[in-house]
């Protein structure tokens, strides 16, 4: 399926300059997010994986469905303070300044196979400090699925090592 179709590019948001790649436009159709779910579903289903660790928030949207799919469990990752329970938080920079990620402590076991799912890979740094809380918790990265990578910002190379997949590809 060409998903490209149903993204809708909206110039100059958040900021002049800026192109918006628009996601909910792919999310209301019922027959392209069906899609979506049933090709990550196909490309994972022999790589045992036992959690998804979806990042804040549509990492959520993607990553719940997939980890029934797979029967495997779903983990957020979130911004600091909004897990209720005792986490591990990582701080990363970002080209602008910087940011925090959390994640329970007991969330994943030493030796889980993990998939991490998120919507955008961008410049990485997101990703990369989702990399760093699951090998911090002794997890093994068995991937990292985007629906779009932006690949002129080169955000794979913070991730050597891991095997990346994304659906979609804008220069």
């Amino acid at each position: 399926m060409d998903y490209k179709r149903f993204i809708r590019e909206v110039p100059d948001f958040p900021k002049p300059g800026i192109l918006f790649y628009d996601i909910t436009t792919l999310l209301k159709d019922a027959e392209a997010l069906r899609h979506i779910i049933d090709d990550l579903t196909e490309r994972y289903r022999d790589r045992k994986v036992s959690k998804i660790i979806g990042i804040e928030s549509r990492g959520f949207i993607f990553g719940a469905p997939l980890a029934y799919h797979l029967g495997a469990g779903f983990v957020p990752v979130r911004k600091p303070g909004k897990l209720p329970a005792d986490s591990f938080e990582v701080k990363y920079n970002l080209e602008y300044g910087s940011n925090s990620l959390a994640i329970h402590r007991d969330a994943i076991g030493i030796g889980e196979r993990v998939l991490i799912v998120d919507d955008l890979l961008a410049t990485g740094g997101t990703a990369a400090a989702t990399v760093n809380l699951v090998r911090q918790l002794g997890g093994d990265i068995v991937g990292l699925a985007f629906l779009i990578e932006l690949t002129s910002l080169r955000g794979r190379e913070r991730l050597d090592g891991c095997d990346v997949h994304a659906m979609i590809t804008y220069a």
